[in-house]
């Protein structure tokens, strides 16, 4: 199988580091606002999170992959002052200011225009941005992963 993506896809990291598992009131808040927000992008239909994956990436790093349909949207995501990330946003900078560098942030955002990505899963279930956006037959975009990127 193959993703069902259409067009340019953004693909948005965003994670933290545990600098002081000590700390608990440094990062624990930290995580918990990544989960309402989330929750909060999961039921807005329309919103453009198409999907996301939440990965441990080893015992003091935990990120987000999120898979958005336009990069217009996850800016106003980010910007809208009714939505949970300007309230999170302004919290986490005060806990930066009195925290002396217990947790750290990190985001990474990437527009990837179509034809540019592809993707195959083998005996697997919907992953990545399959889960994302839908998986169909790889004959439908070529068997080889050259042919599925021209095709995307």
């Amino acid at each position: 199988m193959t993703a069902d993506a259409q067009g340019d896809v953004i693909v948005f990291l965003i994670g933290m580091r545990i600098n002081s598992f000590r700390a608990v009131r440094s990062w624990w808040p930290v995580f918990r606002a990544m989960s309402r927000m989330l929750k909060e992008l999961s039921r807005d239909e329309g919103g453009g999170l198409l999907g996301h994956r939440l990965l441990l990436g080893g015992p003091r790093v935990l990120f987000v992959v999120q898979y958005w349909d336009s990069v217009e949207k996850l800016f106003a995501y980010a910007a809208d002052q009714d939505k949970g990330h300007r309230p999170a946003w302004a919290a986490f900078n005060k806990r930066m200011r009195e925290g002396r560098g217990r947790v750290g942030f990190w985001h990474e955002t990437y527009i990837v225009p179509a034809g540019s990505y592809e993707n195959v899963y083998v005996n697997m279930p919907a992953y990545g941005l399959g889960a994302a956006t839908g998986v169909v037959p790889v004959a439908r975009r070529g068997d080889r992963a050259a042919e599925r990127l021209r095709s995307a």
